[in-house]
């Protein structure tokens, strides 16, 4: 599992307590590796590095089965060109993760398309924790097929759709 925070100068460390909060409950047990950015978090359980190369960070994405990510279109959507499994986390701005809550966006629009697993808090975060990740590998898989375009056409259309200029 590789988990990217992105290069915001906040902390996102909501997210890093719900992957350790999964570890400690058992829901998570393969490798977890984390890009984290501006984020200090001290973790047993987690191969914690603050940004890594654009090489390695590609190595990193080619290796990882599941990307549980922020909502960044690149980061989403270097998880989706590598066919991976992308749960996305929004940072939200009320508790300071980012100025506002533009991500939010962004994640609702990739999760309509089937693309990606959300994680919304007080939403799926409590949710998450009864399933394990091989369910949430098999309801990615499910949403991904629903949609009869190609990836890049449905991925296209999601960019176009989040700036207003959805082709007929």
């Amino acid at each position: 599992i590789l988990v990217t925070l992105g290069t915001q100068d906040k902390s996102f460390k909501r997210l890093l307590d719900t992957v350790q909060m999964h570890i400690d409950k058992g829901n998570i047990k393969d490798k977890v590796v984390v890009q984290a950015g501006c984020t200090e978090y001290e973790s047993k359980d987690m191969e914690i590095f603050d940004l890594i190369d654009r090489d390695n960070f590609d190595k990193l994405i080619n290796e990882c089965d599941i990307l549980i990510t922020h909502g960044g279109v690149g980061s989403i959507l270097a998880g989706l060109r590598n066919n991976k499994k992308v749960i996305v986390c929004p940072r939200l701005a009320k508790y300071n993760e980012h100025v506002n809550d533009h991500q939010m966006e962004i994640v609702e629009k990739f999760c309509d398309l089937g693309l990606i697993l959300p994680l919304f808090e007080n939403d799926n975060l409590s949710n998450t924790s009864k399933l394990d990740l091989s369910e949430i590998k098999k309801e990615i898989e499910k949403q991904i097929k629903k949609e009869k375009k190609s990836l890049y056409d449905t991925v296209i259309i999601a960019l176009e759709s989040l700036v207003g200029k959805r082709k007929n």
